[in-house]
Formats: structure tokens, sequence, C-alpha cells
């Protein structure tokens, strides 16, 4: 199955590529790509193939950068993703504990999605808060920083009491 940009996309497109120089469309990639991840809840390869010929470059430059940054899914995730420090600074200061003790108490593996598809757990890279450590990112715009496995377990509460009253 082929992903089609939409004539709505595609003026949201449009306003990202007009921000730049006529001669650096590709500037907005990171921009295209999060208005396809908004609508779809993830980014394809049909996803990635579409951006790279609406922008006039190389699919496999667009897959580098789907790739490189995990803000991008490559894959449905749950309604809450939750991104836990794994770098050394996080790790230094309990991280790995955090990371185990979400899998844990969510009863899923690194890198998975409970069964009732609220949450997904991921491992990840340097979120730039190491004095902060260990920190958790939600849907890639929440810190949560100084997290034990107490402070887990009021977020993950939090976040399944706030989707109850949804």
């Amino acid at each position: 199955m082929s992903f089609v940009i939409s004539e709505a996309t595609r003026a949201r497109f449009d306003r990202e590529v007009a921000k730049y120089p006529a001669d650096q469309r590709r500037s907005a990639v990171m921009a295209c790509l999060a208005i396809v991840q908004d609508e779809q809840g993830f980014i394809s390869l049909d996803c990635e193939q579409a951006v790279a010929d609406f922008l006039g470059m190389p699919p496999i430059a667009v897959h580098e950068i789907t790739t490189f940054y995990n803000m991008y899914n490559q894959e449905p995730v749950g309604r809450y993703k939750l991104n836990v420090c794994t770098n050394l600074p996080c790790q230094l200061r309990d991280g790995q504990t955090v990371l185990d003790h979400v899998c844990r108490t969510l009863g899923v593996e690194s890198g998975g999605t409970t069964a009732d598809g609220l949450f997904t757990v991921q491992p990840s890279e340097c979120l730039g808060a190491c004095a902060d450590s260990p920190v958790l990112l939600v849907n890639d715009r929440t810190m949560c920083s100084f997290m034990n496995t107490d402070r887990v377990d009021q977020l993950i509460d939090g976040l399944r009491k706030a989707e109850a009253q949804q």
C-alpha cells in the first residue's frame, strides 16, 4: 500500500518549504516527517518515499533521518511513548533500574507496547538533561526528571487515570 500525500498535507508541507530558499527545500525534511507522523502516527517506508519525492531528495536520505532520530516512529506505538534515557549519565544514576521498572510495571520488554496499546517503552540515547538524570520523555514532548521507581509508578498511574477520564 502506497502513501499518498493529501492536499491538506501538501499545503502543510508547502508552508514548511516556504521557510527556506527555493534551492534548499530539503531543509524542510524534518518538519515534513513530523507532519506525516502527526497525521499517521508513524512513518512507514512509503511515507518516507512520498516525503523524498515531494522534496526532491533520495529516499535513503529521508530514511537516514527517520532512523537517526528517536522522535520518529517507524512502526505504530502506544498512545504514550515512554523513552527512558540509557546513556551513561543516566545509567550512572540508576537509569537501567528505571527502564527495568517501567517494563516490569507495564509487563512489556524494552521496545514493546502493552496489549491495550496504551504504552510503548523504548530505551533512548541522550535526551540532553544529564543534570536531571535519570530522565524519561513522554511522547517526545514532556521531560520527567530525577526518575525513580516511585516517580515511575506515579507517572504511569497518572497517565492511566487521564486516559480513563477521556
